[in-house]
């Protein structure tokens, strides 16, 4: 799988085909989510959910934002430090060998019934499921709703390098002939998707350190039951570090604050060391 080549084709796909997925390409599916791991130690489990296996009377809703899609990923977790962090590099990782099947998907956080969800997967007290996927083939004529919430959150555009990515502090900008080789992986980084396409990672470089933080909206912290930004971090720290590995780059996560002056709304998650 060519990671970069997969990043830049993957989108979030709404509106599917009636034909199911084959069963050979479920199995490699299933195969592959066996492998996946993150980078700290939490635990969570996903399952591939199809709708005609599902029992009579349990619902798996999407709020009308998915249309026609036959088969589902989901993702139980237990709650514990990094949980999210570690289930979104875990899923994205997943997401991206699906786009490499060739299946469309589409990230969903808040916008799917948990109660039926949960029901499948039979999770346990102390879990909960943050997020499912859809996996389908992507219809050509798209809903009205999958029309509406592209133009609202604008799902095609990134911010600028300028906003997003910093060199030793906040105060000056990083730019990619700066970032040398290290380019790659930021890009993909900015191409990577997010709840509502808010883009909330910020990375300060410092020599072979790169520094993640969180831009917060207030809002998503009221929302629900887990930190849903923290889950977008993963899925930025995925595009890093893959990228990183694909371009011959080994390096290490770690939690190293490095103390440096934060914006408003900005908080110090994790670190990743080049070796």
């Amino acid at each position: 799988m060519d990671i970069r080549d997969t990043i830049r084709k993957r989108k979030s796909v709404r509106t599917y085909r009636e034909d199911p997925v084959p069963q050979d390409i479920k199995q490699k599916l299933n195969d592959f989510i066996q492998t996946v791991n993150g980078p700290f130690n939490t635990r969570i489990r996903f399952q591939i959910v199809d709708m005609d296996s599902v029992s009579p009377g349990t619902k798996l809703g999407t709020y009308g934002l998915i249309k026609g899609a036959k088969s589902f990923i989901c993702a139980a977790a237990k709650k514990e430090k990094r949980m999210e962090e570690n289930l979104g590099y875990a899923f994205e990782k997943i997401i991206l060998y699906a786009t490499s099947l060739g299946l469309g998907t589409c990230w969903l956080g808040g916008t799917f019934k948990r109660s039926g969800f949960e029901k499948v997967l039979d999770v346990g007290e102390d879990e909960i499921v943050p997020a499912v996927t859809p996996i389908g083939y992507e219809n050509a004529k798209k809903s009205l709703m999958d029309n509406i919430t592209v133009a609202i959150a604008r799902s095609a555009q990134r911010k600028d390098w300028s906003e997003l990515f910093f060199d030793g502090n906040f105060s000056k900008a990083l730019n990619k002939e700066e970032a040398g080789i290290f380019s790659e992986c930021l890009e993909m980084v900015r191409l990577a998707p997010s709840a509502s396409n808010k883009q909330p990672w910020r990375i300060v470089r410092d020599k072979n350190a790169f520094h993640f933080f969180i831009c917060r909206n207030t809002a998503y912290g009221k929302m629900f039951s887990y930190d849903m930004q923290k889950l977008d971090l993963g899925i930025s720290m995925c595009h890093f570090e893959l990228t990183a590995q694909e371009l011959g780059i080994s390096g290490r996560w770690i939690d190293s604050n490095p103390g440096i002056e934060c914006p408003a709304n900005t908080e110090y998650l994790v670190s990743y060391i080049a070796e």
